[in-house]
């Protein structure tokens, strides 16, 4: 009598629950479970994929000697654009012409080097590009339109004792003095 009403209630739970299964493994569920899937991967994939971060400069050894010699970047061991075909062009109408140097219509050489690459962190380098302005009073200026990036600057310079002095929080906007007495306005750019 037991193994009547245990298997009874079994076939029940079967029954009841056989909807909910049909539903699940209808087109309409298996879609809905592919597209949940998908996101779940794209978000995976976003989170986890490198960044690069572009800081132009008003010149390029000076950059150089401050992210090599003051805040000790390393060098990236292979920069990120031989992965992802990469390139360092910049459409003029996102470009404030506040920012550039004063010859951008100028002819550049196809042999140029494709400026500096460093690790910023493990999945992040930063790259470092000539083409910005000098700044006020012939300051080294370093032009970036991601805070992101300027922010990690400032934390590496906070955390190596280089003087710096933030000038504004929103566009973030600071400078740096580095060893050999240049001061570097660093800007972020709005685009």
């Amino acid at each position: 009598m037991v193994d009547a009403v245990s298997t009874l209630s079994i076939d029940g739970m079967t029954l009841a629950a056989l909807p909910l299964v049909d539903t699940l493994f209808s087109t309409q569920g298996i879609m809905v479970m592919l597209l949940a899937v998908y996101g779940v991967a794209m978000w995976m994939f976003l989170t986890s994929a490198p960044k690069v971060h572009t800081v132009m400069v008003s010149d390029l050894e000076i950059a150089r000697q401050f992210y090599e010699g003051d805040l000790q970047l390393p060098a990236a061991d292979v920069p990120l654009h031989y992965y992802y075909n990469y390139e360092q062009t910049l459409g003029a109408a996102t470009v404030d012409p506040l920012y550039l140097s004063a010859d951008i219509g100028a002819p550049r050489r196809n042999d140029a080097p494709d400026g500096l690459w460093y690790q910023l962190k493990k999945n992040a380098q930063l790259h470092v590009i000539s083409g910005a302005s000098l700044g006020q009073k012939n300051r080294q200026r370093h032009v970036c339109f991601d805070r992101d990036c300027l922010e990690e600057v400032l934390l590496r310079a906070q955390s190596y004792g280089t003087k710096y002095k933030i000038r504004s929080e929103k566009p973030l906007n600071f400078l740096v003095k580095d060893l050999q007495g240049h001061v570097i306005e660093m800007v972020e750019a709005n685009s």
